[in-house]
């Protein structure tokens, strides 16, 4: 067996795995420039009720922003782990390494990463220190610039 490049998924491809997927549900929309996936997520039994958005563009990069509760009012006057800003989307994976590639499955990747971002980010709403380990982004680098802060435990 060759180690062949795989094509990326289409945003059509993915809206049906993310359609068909049970842990998935929710709903969303597919148009000529991506999809949009809106569902709800609880970390744990204990947790907050979050209303999650994915969005994804052919060859683009999915983003996650968290639509409600409102990351910022939870936090207070703190800044934000983990965050890419203007607009608030989460920092889920690594862009320079190689973490995720169009050809994965948006289901399989981005939701359960969501999961463990917000499972992180309750812990850290009470203990003030980021336990998800990772690398985190200033508020100058983009999705492809991130900075080493600790090492990477997700």
């Amino acid at each position: 067996m060759t180690n062949a490049h795989r094509p990326d998924l289409t945003p059509a491809q993915q809206f049906i795995f993310l359609r068909t997927n049970p842990v998935c549900r929710g709903a969303g929309r597919i148009g000529a420039a991506g999809l949009r996936w809106v569902y709800p997520d609880r970390p744990t039994p204990l947790s907050r009720e979050y209303l999650v958005q994915l969005t994804y563009a052919r060859e683009g990069t999915p983003k996650v922003t968290i639509l409600r509760p409102d990351l910022q009012l939870l936090a207070g006057d703190r800044k934000l782990p983990h965050v890419y800003r203007d607009p608030l989307r989460l920092c889920l994976y690594l862009p320079r390494a190689g973490e995720w590639k169009g050809s994965m499955r948006l289901d399989q990747t981005f939701i359960p990463w969501t999961t463990t971002w917000l499972y992180y980010f309750e812990e850290w709403l009470a203990s003030d220190d980021w336990k998800g380990g990772g690398e985190h982004p200033s508020n100058e680098d983009d999705e492809g610039q991130p900075r080493r802060i600790r090492g990477m435990t997700i």
